[in-house]
């Protein structure tokens, strides 16, 4: 056993041993605790700063690709909201201990179920250093001990990071090992961390395809596995123009390397001689490449100054993470269910309709995690749907589904009170 795996086994020795003791902290302990992260961000701001620009010229460097290079970035509005986040998390309710479906059994028993942390748990996760800060303070607050594995790209910013969050923590009283940071980046580490399920509860991986698939397909623990978005909005006949272009525009552009940006538009086709030059002109603004299957084509090759690209068969179901998106007209309601039943990663999807019985069918019908009518899904994200942060989007079925928060990261235990009752 070499000198990096030792140290990780130590620590989550170490995790496991705080994760017993988190289990039971107080409320506001762990919220002066968050409170403590969110000022330290603010106040060593230009520490982390200098961290990341060091991480951010290397992989520029080393040509990492716009996607990765903005997920990279920290700013100061970035870290202040990240600041901003943590407070929220402090100002939620505390999901511990909580006792829910109570209820008086015939026999006299009172049954209920009390929730309680899942222990410890695991992240890997690559070029996105804020997840460090997310992660940390959503398992401070849900009484769980974490042991960060951040990618070598962003080992500056996220090691600054985890350092911040340490002595935040230590002031506030949060026993010792509860946020564990994996120094060495060697990749042998994720093939021992994935093996570690005496220590470690849950898996997170955070990241591209790669990752994901080698976490959920090596990991000895449970894993929840998500991030990859594939997100179409549909544009039904019904459509309110206006709504329907701005909706469209904001899933794409106001962050185009995100999980839950827009990847295709679905036009029907009575209303796509109207829609399309109207969104394409729009989109055109922003220099997005349109990659247009035969009859959206058609219609946008007489308006100037936009930048068209003919569809191929790999631009559906494709996550582009950049300004390009893909375009196609469909002839009712039941294509467009059934391209994204073929396309989609069961992230986020939309429709725009003014037809209430058509928003019914698209939110009862389509499988995904998180489903809109009338709405961007750029919305599809922890701290937009009041959770404070988020440990990841999962796009599986079990045991979470959408952004998870306080409340997927813990379980429940029965208990049942009695007053002497025996099973006849």
């Amino acid at each position: 056993m070499n000198a990096a795996i030792r140290e990780l086994e130590e620590k989550g020795k170490a995790a496991k041993a705080a994760s017993k003791k988190l289990a039971f902290l107080s409320t506001q302990v762990k919220n002066k605790a968050l409170v403590n992260i969110a000022d330290a961000l603010i106040d060593r701001l230009n520490e982390i700063l200098i961290a990341n620009k060091i991480d951010y010229e290397k992989a520029k460097a080393s040509g990492m690709n716009e996607a990765m290079l903005d997920r990279l970035m920290l700013s100061p509005p970035r870290l202040e909201g990240i600041a901003q986040d943590v407070k929220t998390v402090a100002a939620l309710p505390d999901p511990v201990g909580e006792v829910f479906e109570e209820r008086t059994l015939p026999n006299g028993l009172k049954v209920g179920k009390k929730r309680v942390p899942l222990g410890v748990i695991g992240a890997i996760y690559e070029s996105r250093p804020n997840v460090t800060i997310d992660i940390s303070s959503l398992c401070l607050k849900s009484g769980n001990a974490v042991i960060l594995r951040g990618g070598k790209e962003a080992t500056n910013s996220s090691r600054a990071l985890a350092n911040v969050a340490q002595e935040a923590c230590h002031q506030a009283g949060v026993p010792q090992g509860a946020i564990q940071f994996v120094e060495s980046t060697e990749r042998a580490l994720v093939n021992h961390m994935l093996k570690m399920k005496g220590t470690i509860d849950l898996m997170i991986p955070r990241g591209g395809a790669e990752l994901i698939k080698l976490v959920s397909e090596n990991a000895a623990m449970p894993v929840v596995t998500g991030g990859i978005g594939v997100c179409h909005t549909y544009v039904d006949k019904s459509a309110d123009m206006k709504k329907a272009v701005a909706i469209a525009y904001n899933a794409k552009v106001q962050r185009p390397t995100v999980c839950n940006a827009l990847d295709c538009i679905l036009i029907h086709n009575q209303i796509a001689q109207d829609y399309l030059p109207a969104i394409a002109r729009e989109l055109a603004k922003a220099s997005v490449e349109m990659h247009c299957d035969k009859r959206a084509m058609a219609i946008l090759k007489p308006v100037p100054s936009l930048n068209l690209v003919p569809a191929k068969d790999e631009d559906w179901g494709k996550e582009y993470l950049s300004l390009k998106a893909a375009i196609k007209v469909v002839d009712s309601l039941d294509q467009a269910l059934e391209h994204i039943e073929k396309y989609g990663s069961g992230h986020s999807e939309a429709i725009v309709t003014e037809d209430h019985s058509a928003a019914t069918r698209f939110l009862n019908e389509v499988d995904a995690a998180c489903v809109y009518a009338n709405a961007s899904t750029r919305f599809t994200d922890g701290a937009q749907f009041g959770l404070g942060a988020e440990i990841g989007i999962s796009t599986q079925k079990f045991h979470a589904r959408g952004p998870m928060a306080l409340k997927e990261l813990t379980s429940y235990k029965w208990i049942i009170q009695g007053s002497g009752q025996v099973r006849p």
